[in-house]
This record gives structure tokens, sequence and C-alpha cells, in this order.
């Protein structure tokens, strides 16, 4: 049977070195990520998603030319590298990913970014500071998340990770001047997203 898109099994409690097997042996349509020691299916993106990861790559590309934001570049997460994460996208310096596996380790990248996908799983998965991706993404260090919500029209930045967590966390609307901190020093036009409001 083929896991549908947001599959959760929370009971399974999986290594790392079996979660990897796993995913190397899994079909091209299927991602796979291990979160909090368990297996997580994320959802196949629409256009729409897509279309978000290209305006924010085009906006990154301009503001901060030294800088790549990589999509899907596999990450080692949590504390002690435990996790495994696929972010819809993983900014960091120019080639910093150069010569790296399929699952890179955290240091060095400076913002991960994830774009809601319309599905029942969306907020335990991507908008739950203390649960799954974000304390993942926490315990690693990353100095950004951005968390692109499609269904409320928000961006949320997440900042200053400290044991774990973000310690400060802002919301903007579609439409707002978007100030993404150090060390990524960028401010985003979000105009363009009112487009895409379903």
């Amino acid at each position: 049977m083929t896991p549908s898109t947001a599959d959760h099994v929370p009971h399974a409690q999986l290594s790392v070195e079996d979660f990897e097997q796993l995913a190397r042996t899994s079909p091209e349509t299927v991602t796979l990520e291990l979160i909090n020691g368990k297996l997580e299916v994320k959802p196949v993106p629409d256009g729409d998603h897509g279309t978000i990861f290209m305006w924010l790559l085009r906006q990154c590309m301009q503001h901060r030319p030294d800088l790549d934001l990589h999509p899907e570049q596999g990450l080692m997460v949590e504390a002690y590298r435990q996790g495994r994460a696929r972010p819809d996208g993983a900014l960091a310096p120019r080639r910093h990913f150069a010569g790296q596996g399929e699952w890179a380790p955290a240091e060095g990248v400076l913002m991960t970014v994830e774009v809601t996908s319309y599905d029942h799983d969306t907020d335990r998965r991507d908008r739950r500071d203390r649960y799954e991706k974000p304390h993942g993404y926490a315990a690693a260090g990353i100095p950004v998340y951005l968390l692109i919500d499609r269904e409320s029209g928000t961006l949320v930045v997440h900042s200053e990770p400290d044991k774990g967590r973000y310690r400060q966390q802002h919301s903007y609307d579609y439409g707002d001047a978007v100030p993404l901190p150090g060390p990524v020093d960028i401010t985003l036009d979000t105009e363009e997203l009112k487009n895409y409001v379903r």
C-alpha cells in the first residue's frame, strides 16, 4: 500500500540508519523525513507551492547573491543530528552543499523555509513551535526558520534558537514588508503572495 500524503506513523521509532536505508529505496514520488524519531511522508507540492518557492528564490538571489536557496536539501537536524528533514528551502552560502551527501549537516545553514500544503497534517508538522520541524531546526542551531502559511496568508519568522526552541517569533500578513533577521538580512516584498490566496 502506498502511503498517502502527510502520513504519520506515530509509534514507529526508527534508527537513523534504518531510516536512511528506507529513504534510499523509496519511490521518487515519495519524500520521507525522520522527525523526532518518527517516519513522516511529506506531501507532494502543488503549482502554487512551487511558484511561491520560486518567488522566494528570486528575492534571495536579488538581495543576497552570495547565498543559494536549495530546494529539498536533506539536512541532519535535531540534537546530535538524529533527525532527517527536507525543508522546502535551505539558505546557505554559495557552494555550501558541494561535495555533501544526501543528508548534510545543518551547520552553516542560515535559514530553513517551509511553505505549507493544504493537507490535514500541516498544523502539527510545520506550525507548532514545540513540535516537529521547528523544534528540529532550532535544536540544530539554524538561525532563522521562515514559515509561509498559505492557509492563513501569513509569513512567520522564527529566530534566535536556544535550547531547542526559537525565542523570537513574528507574524506578518501577505503584502507586508517582512524583515528576515541576521545572518540572513533580507527584507521580503510579499505583495505578490496575495495572488496565491485560495
